[in-house]
């Protein structure tokens, strides 16, 4: 039976979880929005010239500055995913346009395959299941392009819009893009873990001391601290079993060496010599 606790627990999913922003940053990610998406649209404008048929801006590049500026610490907001995920989801969108009869079984399939190749190539942007649908339902005009709205204005439009990005956070003293930074030798170096819990108040606190949003709930970033934290026993535990069956294993095959009575008895001589000397 469902009871009241069970319902306000579910109503409470729907509850902002994201860690509060600074008033700085979101004025600096909201005015770089304003700057990517009008060099975009005005590139575009100084490209294809008053008269062209190519939209100058499409819906999904609103979705896309979001992303870009919002919360650029975010794996769906890197240039690989950006590029990838809008120029794979303009090509399948307008391929199951021209497929397909029907709107709906179009749009349907053009979502659902670029999701599928978007994890396939790892370049996931969310904004790119748009860039899918308007290749089916922009209506005529995208349709009288053919495979070259994946160019124009999906690719052009894409570049400009990162290229403002990057510049933009470099100029305002943020790192963009994110890249994962791999070790240099395979190996790392292992790491002390300290035995005191991370609580969640530790991490609230520390992402709101962060100067940029991370795109990820704090308990769930806690969760994972603490998981992380269990593994590196786990692990240590088991070098130290293995490490210790290995020694005592070895310690156990290893033959006692015969004793040398060459050896013992001018080890003898020289110590009766010593005394003697001594006396």
């Amino acid at each position: 039976m469902v009871t009241f606790s069970d319902i306000r627990r579910w109503l409470t999913g729907f509850a902002p979880a994201v860690a509060p922003v600074r008033w700085s940053e979101r004025l600096r990610a909201g005015f770089g929005a304003l700057v990517g998406i009008a060099l975009t649209g005005g590139s575009m404008h100084w490209l294809l010239g008053p008269a062209a048929s190519i939209p100058w801006l499409v819906a999904p590049m609103g979705a896309s500055a979001v992303l870009l500026f919002g919360v650029p610490a975010s794996p769906l907001a890197q240039p690989w995913s950006i590029l990838g995920g809008n120029l794979i989801a303009a090509t399948v969108g307008v391929a199951c346009a021209n497929y397909f009869g029907s709107p709906v079984p179009a749009a349907a399939a053009a979502v659902g395959v670029t999701i599928a190749l978007m994890f396939t190539f790892r370049c996931v942007h969310p904004p790119s299941g748009a860039v899918a649908l308007t290749a089916v339902l922009g209506g005529p005009s995208v349709h009288a392009l053919g495979f070259g709205f994946v160019l124009e204005p999906i690719a052009v439009q894409s570049v400009a819009l990162l290229g403002t990005a990057i510049l933009y956070h470099a100029l305002t003293g943020h790192r963009y893009p994110h890249a994962a930074v791999r070790p240099a030798t395979p190996t790392p170096k292992p790491v002390m873990m300290t035995p005191i819990p991370v609580l969640l108040e530790d991490v609230e606190a520390v992402l709101a001391r962060r100067e940029d949003m991370l795109d990820i709930d704090p308990n769930d970033l806690a969760t994972l601290l603490r998981d992380t934290q269990r593994e590196a026993y786990a692990r240590m535990a088991r070098a130290v079993d293995h490490f210790g069956f290995k020694a005592a294993h070895a310690s156990a095959a290893t033959p006692p060496q015969p004793r040398n009575e060459t050896s013992g008895h001018a080890n003898a001589g020289k110590n009766m010599e010593t005394t003697e000397s001594l006396q």
